[in-house]
């Protein structure tokens, strides 16, 4: 499994966790097992808890104790209407990111790293902008 920055990882990290409590409400064990078996592996508790407490403060997040069964209470985090109205323009906002990036970026998935793709020795979009000027 890719491990990804974690700029990327902090930068999606809000996304992925409004998403994740559209689905229903979760505590942050729960949502880090989740997160690593969807692929972002190296997210961490230092990480995880800083992005749910901002989302609390910026009213996307509500928090409820419950009880543990023979152990501690837990905190469990779900979605307020405001969070489902940020989550719907976000996911948007991050459709339209991807697109944007992957066009910039061109097909880098079908080159080899660090070989040039013209013969002037330049790499993705600037050769595939140079190509497309010179025809």
């Amino acid at each position: 499994m890719p491990e990804f920055s974690s700029a990327w990882l902090r930068a999606a990290l809000p996304l992925c966790l409004l998403g994740m409590l559209e689905r229903g409400e979760s505590y942050g064990y729960a949502l880090l097992q989740e997160l690593g078996a969807a692929g972002l592996a190296n997210a961490k508790a230092a990480t995880l808890y800083p992005a749910l407490t901002r989302l609390e403060e910026e009213g996307a997040v509500d928090i409820r104790w419950s009880a543990g069964e023979g152990g501690p209470g837990r905190k469990y985090y779900s979605l307020t209407e405001s969070g489902r109205e940020r989550l719907a323009v976000e996911y948007h906002a991050w459709r339209d990111f991807h697109g944007v990036v992957t066009a910039l970026a061109g097909s880098g998935d079908q080159r080899e790293l660090g070989e040039p793709d013209d013969a002037h020795g330049r790499q993705g979009a600037a050769a595939d902008a140079e190509a497309g000027a010179e025809a």
